[in-house]
């Protein structure tokens, strides 16, 4: 499992390099951003730029963790398909070559032969990160990677990043909105029973570096299993050093009725709203909340599997919030991720339709559940 784990933040912070990149260099930037119109519109690369981003990060991960790791290459998914049309109606999958001019030569037939930006890509796509976090070597966990099964969140709130506003931010402190939002995210699941056994979480744009203008990112990451609950992140403070009384993040859309309820548990003031089903967690994550409550199926396994891991280390959880309620008892019913939802369709088949409550402690879940209990 050590050797997974380093791996996996090795490819995370690439992944990352990649997201940076794309916002730094001029040709990948007005690719990502310019909209186009009248008889451009159709050219599907220009239109979907965003998700070639999120196409190649995820193929990046896709590639080094089957390289290293080929009995777990069946059982790698990713938000995205690799499948894309160019402006000439071919069909090209996406995929890492063996040699960074191989794989620049594919992306330029995606890209209708720009091959500027085919060139940008292909080189972050083929570079190795400088450092690895090695905190973790020597991580002792009787699993083996024939039992594991990767989910791949490329980047997660893409609105956020294609927008890419900028605050700048004391560390540990909460953004609503804006290029902070913006985290690739790589979970690690058992396949026989769906738990969540590892989390890697990449914040490609946690501060800027005020003299060179470049983002430099930051590293979340947590492995629970049986006995062994390890993570990056220590164990949030407790109020009321923080924060007086129960804080909950969630989605400025959430039903009016779940505002109202959680607004007479913790008050107005303890209600936060933020972009990012990721984000959001890793505020659970960070103790800049309590929890996170997300009443509507538009979740997926890809959002919640790796920052799920990371609180489960921290002895917290994410909860299906609709089975939950259904419980008599106190009951809790995690979130699994081995088994798609049999009546769903395409994505939809691995949505979090119960929607979700994420927790740091058990207490604070039980009063959000008696809060919300007999209101949906």
């Amino acid at each position: 499992m050590a050797e997974l784990l380093r791996l996996l933040l090795q490819v995370s912070e690439k992944a990352a390099n990649v997201a940076r990149v794309c916002r730094q260099e001029a040709p990948l930037f007005q690719l990502l951003v310019q909209e186009k119109t009248g008889d451009d519109k159709n050219k599907k690369f220009v239109q979907d730029f965003k998700t070639l981003a999120d196409v190649v990060i995820q193929e990046v991960i896709r590639h080094d963790v089957g390289t290293q790791f080929p009995e777990m290459l069946g059982f790698i998914h990713g938000e995205e398909s690799n499948k894309f049309e160019n402006g000439l109606g071919e069909s090209v999958t996406v995929t890492v070559r063996g040699s960074e001019e191989e794989t620049a030569a594919l992306l330029a037939t995606v890209l209708d032969g720009d091959l500027t930006a085919a060139a940008l890509l292909a080189r972050a796509i083929h570079q190795n990160p400088a450092t690895v976090d090695t905190s973790a070597d020597g991580l002792q966990v009787p699993l083996r990677p024939s039992e594991l099964g990767i989910w791949i969140d490329p980047i997660d709130a893409t609105s956020q990043y294609i927008e890419g506003r900028e605050e700048v931010l004391e560390e540990g402190h909460f953004s609503p909105s804006g290029l902070h939002c913006a985290l690739v995210l790589i979970g690690v699941y058992l396949r026989s029973t769906g738990e969540p056994v590892m989390g890697v979480i990449n914040q490609p744009f946690n501060c800027k570096d005020p003299a060179g203008g470049s983002w430099r990112g930051k590293l979340f990451w947590g492995v629970s299993y049986d006995d062994v609950n390890v993570c990056s992140v220590s164990q949030p403070k407790p109020a009321p050093e923080r924060r007086r009384g129960l804080s909950v993040v969630l989605s400025s859309s959430e039903k009016q009725v779940v505002k109202d309820s959680l607004t007479s548990l913790c008050g107005p003031e303890n209600l936060m709203y933020a972009s990012g089903a990721g984000y959001k967690i890793l505020c659970v994550i960070q103790g800049l909340a309590d929890a996170y409550v997300l009443s509507e199926g538009s979740t997926f396994k890809w959002d919640s599997c790796a920052p799920h891991a990371l609180l489960r280390a921290l002895g917290g959880g994410v909860v299906d919030l609709t089975k939950s309620l259904e419980c008599s008892s106190e009951a809790k019913v995690e979130l699994t991720y081995h088994q798609p939802y049999s009546e769903g369709k395409g994505a939809d088949r691995w949505a979090n339709y119960g929607g979700l409550v994420a927790y740091g402690d058990c207490s604070r879940l039980s009063s959000i559940m008696g809060a919300l209990r007999g209101k949906l």
